[in-house]
């Protein structure tokens, strides 16, 4: 009796070995059949002709020069984007208003009350923090603060807005929740 389930195990151990290796046997020569696979796909990747330096170079980069002076001219970068850089040039350095700084950065936060933040017009939550004083609301969306009521990144995570107008964010903001 046990002999008869010790063959019986066996063969379906068997069984089950050969119908893998067939199976294994069949995906390897199909795929063997398929020559440069894997070269196919990277083809399409590297046929434009940029080299690596060039697909991962930042997209924009910031330039100082004295008012008058001529921009370096990044020759690579002028050859396959030329209108980028003509439409670069016609940007002013104006300052944006309140309420434009208020939907491009203070939103995120702001906008659903995340990480403690007070939502625009909500006025109990504003009141607490007007309490303190016009200053200490520029001082903390200006240098960032941390604390048990929540966190506010320096300049609202985005160190490309000048003073004058996180400033003018934070007047649009108080004015609304006033």
């Amino acid at each position: 009796m046990t002999e008869q389930r010790y063959t019986k195990h066996a063969v379906i151990i068997l069984g089950a070995s050969l119908a893998l290796m067939a199976f294994m046997f069949v995906l390897v020569s199909h795929h063997r059949q398929i020559p440069g696979r894997l070269p196919q796909y990277r083809l399409g990747l590297l046929s434009n002709g940029l080299s690596v330096t060039d697909r991962i170079r930042p997209v924009g980069s910031n330039v100082f020069a004295t008012p008058g002076a001529q921009p370096p001219v990044d020759t690579a970068q002028a050859t396959t984007a030329a209108p980028t850089a003509a439409a670069a040039a016609t940007v002013t350095t104006a300052a944006r208003d309140g309420p434009e700084i208020y939907k491009t950065t203070c939103v995120v936060c702001h906008g659903a009350g995340i990480a403690g933040s007070p939502k625009l017009e909500d006025k109990e939550q504003w009141a607490k923090r007007l309490a303190k004083g016009q200053e200490t609301l520029y001082a903390s969306a200006l240098n960032g603060t941390q604390s048990s009521a929540g966190v506010m990144p320096a300049k609202g995570g985005n160190p490309a807005l000048s003073d004058a107008e996180v400033k003018s964010a934070v007047d649009f903001m108080v004015a609304q929740s006033k």
